[in-house]
């Protein structure tokens, strides 16, 4: 099985960035400190939009 980066968009201040679908931590916009994702084990919870799969 092949992880993905993913490219997502902060519902705050709408900038973008790259994150990795299985987090191993909290993951945050770096713009404005907004929580992206959480990691659950396996793959994280998004919570956020997610605007493209990058393999």
């Amino acid at each position: 099985m092949v992880s993905k980066f993913l490219r997502v968009k902060c519902k705050k201040c709408k900038n973008e960035q790259v994150i990795f679908e299985k987090p191993a931590m909290v993951v945050k916009c770096l713009k404005c400190g907004e929580v992206l994702a959480e990691p659950r084990g396996g793959k994280g919870r998004i919570k956020t939009k997610i605007t493209e799969v990058i393999k």
